[in-house]
């Protein structure tokens, strides 16, 4: 397990986020309806469960990486 991740099964209030990555000011709110919920965007878990972030990444960002993380034909 990846440590300070949002765990979305546990009841947590909404937070008032800056993405790691850019900047940009979200909300994650795992125990409502949290837009990450309905996200088709995945990243491949890191190895080892090392990430260079923290925490949750805005929408933008995440569909960046996962771009980025898709194998080139």
């Amino acid at each position: 397990m990846v440590p300070n991740m949002t765990n979305r099964l546990a009841k947590v209030t909404a937070r008032q986020l800056s993405c790691e990555s850019c900047g940009a000011e979200f909300t994650c709110d795992p125990g409502g309806a949290c837009w990450c919920f309905e996200e088709t965007v995945r990243l491949p878990l890191p190895a080892g469960g090392q990430s260079r972030f923290k925490d949750c990444l805005c929408a933008r960002c995440l569909a960046r990486l996962a771009g980025e993380a898709e194998p080139r034909s």
